[in-house]
């Protein structure tokens, strides 16, 4: 049996003959640990002793609910007690028995695996400390099964579809397994900070042997491509069954198997995309960007990145390891980038910490803030070889930071929960607070201004046609001014880790005061194909100098090529035999259409996910949402209610308001 925290459920005992309450005493035990661990431990609350009517010293509690005494009745008779744990108790599953005590000595029950139950978080429970009000946020980030994961670019947003899966067959067996693997104390698994903190180390292999193996080579021949993964059920079961990381993932698995597992154990978590993500590696909480005396990228002095997006989890708890005022969204983030507390793990980190700068909180909110608010601060090297600051862009870190909306069904963006509105002075002030505590504290200036200002952009970015991108100069200035710009296109992993570009192009501009000239670039899929695999993106670097004042301009922009669609529909009826299938190449403008027939194994709205691959595309993703009516011969599951349960003897108390949960 399944229950959270804080909920009563019910226990039937069978008894030799009737219960004495005067002669006669009772006492509920449960263990939680595993066997051959460590002994359970009452002051550690991993083992519980609950006297009949009254309350444990773990806070657990059990009360007669009915009596049945007559020795007609199945079993003879019986007692029936409503138990609840705390708010507070340990996760997990626990072993159950009973003890008695009578004039004629004790007994202690047998502890038997089908008496075992399994206790989760319960965010419907004021008292927990992952309690979370809304219905509609209970509804999406607890039991929401499907949900969509969010990619590409800021300009060029895409979605996946995504199965969750958290109630399916297997899947809490795994995600204790994974605490379990982990090594975490029974003791500690009460605590949602240090849960969700573990889930993050071991969601990916590193350290631990944890659930999934990164690979962002491009090579997969070992094991699945990570965009072919359309859920996490799959990647959980082979991890529980084997033993043995799963291979491979990137950041959107990684973030989508996080939310199956905390959502799964009790914890409301949603899935977060972020784009322009820097990755600082130096905890300077700025992205540095290194070019030589002609403006060219150096980059072997680039270990800062710019992913193209991000995926990560916010998962909802109350923190009472930190000041008042950061309970609430806390970031945690599966993805192994840069190792913390030498494990590579990130989070709990306050939203709310993020948003205000205040990057001596923990966990790892330096790391958290640079993905999300860290200034481009543009250096280049001068003739005698020092670098300086010549350009800071401000703004360009941590765009459109996107989830799915509780009950709207469409993406929302918060990026106003992570961070104050871009420019204004609380937003500047929080990057002043943060770089102040980074490794290299500097005094904020007012961000690089000019005459001159430069926009980049592109036409239609289509997989196989040819891509226009444009560069536009204005002069705001009184007097004419002429801008030399050096333009170079390279492909870029979604990591931000950019190729060599495979065109550079210089130009010299002459750009009337109050007007604007533009330089068009134009590409064809002959020339940039061979250099764009699966989830890569094509990067514009723009880098130049205006001749009569000096000032430097830099812009860089990302192009997604868009894929065809995958689109899926409910045919009438049974589709007969085996599946159409269609093989071969599909020209430019065909459509291909197949058949595959499914059977949903439990009634009510369901979505089904649909993933091709194609070497020249990468895999392609489609969804349809459709509702399952129940099967008539009950095999598919049942909407009928249970019959009501005939109560006689002692009344149990009202339940708390709000205190079950799905």
């Amino acid at each position: 049996m399944v229950v959270r925290r804080g909920q009563p459920f019910d226990l039937r005992v069978l008894l030799p003959r009737p219960f004495d309450p005067e002669d006669d005493s009772l006492c509920v035990e449960l263990t939680l640990g595993l066997i051959g661990g460590p002994n359970p431990q009452v002051a550690k609350g991993t083992h519980v002793l609950i006297p009949l009517g009254e309350t444990s010293a773990t806070g657990w509690t059990a009360e007669e609910e009915e009596r049945e005494e007559g020795a007609e009745r199945p079993g003879g008779p019986a007692l029936r007690l409503c138990v609840t744990a705390p708010p507070d108790a340990p996760i997990g599953r626990y072993r159950l028995s009973v003890k008695t005590r009578t004039g004629v000595g004790e007994y202690a029950a047998p502890f038997e695996d089908a008496n075992d139950i399994i206790l989760l978080f319960n965010p419907w429970c004021p008292d927990d400390n992952v309690y979370m009000e809304k219905t509609s946020d209970l509804n999406e980030y607890v039991l929401n099964e499907t949900g969509r994961i969010f990619y590409g670019t800021e300009d060029q947003i895409a979605e996946r579809s995504w199965n969750y899966g958290q109630f399916d067959a297997g899947v809490l067996e795994a995600c204790l397994y994974i605490l379990d693997r982990r090594g975490m104390p029974h003791s500690a698994r009460g605590d949602p900070v240090m849960v969700s903190r573990v889930v993050s180390a071991m969601v990916n292999s590193l350290d631990d042997n944890g659930v999934l193996v990164g690979n962002w080579t491009g090579d997969y021949a070992q094991g699945t491509n990570p965009s072919a993964w359309a859920g996490s059920v799959d990647i959980l079961r082979a991890y529980h069954r084997g033993g043995a990381p799963v291979r491979f993932g990137q950041c959107w698995v990684f973030a989508g198997v996080m939310t199956t597992v905390l959502r799964c154990l009790g914890l409301p978590t949603r899935t977060v995309t972020n784009y322009n993500s820097a990755h600082d590696t130096d905890v300077s909480l700025t992205t540095d960007i290194y070019f030589d005396e002609n403006m060219r990228p150096m980059e072997r002095l680039n270990t800062d990145s710019v992913w193209n997006f991000h995926v990560w989890n916010d998962c909802w708890m109350k923190r009472p390891d930190l000041p008042d005022g950061y309970d609430g969204w806390q970031v945690v983030d599966a993805t192994p980038q840069e190792t913390s507390s030498g494990l590579f793990c990130c989070g709990p980190c306050s939203v709310t910490a993020v948003k205000n700068g205040e990057v001596f909180l923990k966990y790892d909110t330096p790391f958290v803030f640079a993905e999300v608010n860290s200034d481009k601060v543009y250096w280049q090297r001068q003739p005698n070889g020092a670098f300086s600051v010549v350009h800071v862009e401000e703004g360009a870190i941590g765009r459109r930071i996107s989830t799915l909306g509780a009950g709207s069904g469409a993406r929302i963006d918060i990026t106003h929960q992570y961070k104050h509105p871009e420019g204004s002075e609380e937003e500047r002030r929080a990057v002043s607070t943060a770089t102040s505590h980074g490794s290299r504290p500097r005094t904020r200036g007012t961000p690089s201004t000019g005459e001159v200002t430069v926009t980049v952009g592109a036409g239609p970015a289509v997989a196989g046609a040819e891509l226009e991108l444009r560069v536009v100069a204005r002069n705001q200035g009184a007097e004419p001014r002429t801008l030399r710009l050096r333009l170079a296109l390279a492909p870029v992993r979604y990591t931000g880790v950019a190729g060599a570009p495979f065109r550079q192009e210089q130009h010299r501009r002459a750009v009337p005061p109050g007007q604007e000239e533009t330089v068009t670039m134009t590409v064809g899929y002959a020339e940039y194909g061979p250099h764009v695999g699966d989830q890569d993106a094509l990067k514009l670097s723009v880098a130049g100098a205006v001749e009569e004042t000096g000032q430097v301009v830099a812009k860089e922009l990302r192009v997604r090529l868009q894929a065809p669609d995958l689109t899926l529909t409910v045919g009438a009826g049974r589709v007969p035999g085996v599946p159409a299938v269609s093989l071969g190449t599909v020209e430019a403008g065909q459509t291909l259409r197949l058949r595959q027939p499914v059977v949903p194994l439990r009634p009510g709205r369901r979505r089904l996910v649909a993933a091709m691959e194609s070497a020249q595309l990468g895999p392609v993703h489609g969804t349809l949402q459709f509702d399952a009516a129940p099967d008539p011969t009950g095999n598919a599951g049942s909407a009928a209610e249970p019959p009501p349960r005939t109560r006689r003897g002692r009344r149990r108390r009202a339940r708390p308001a709000g205190s079950t949960g799905g």
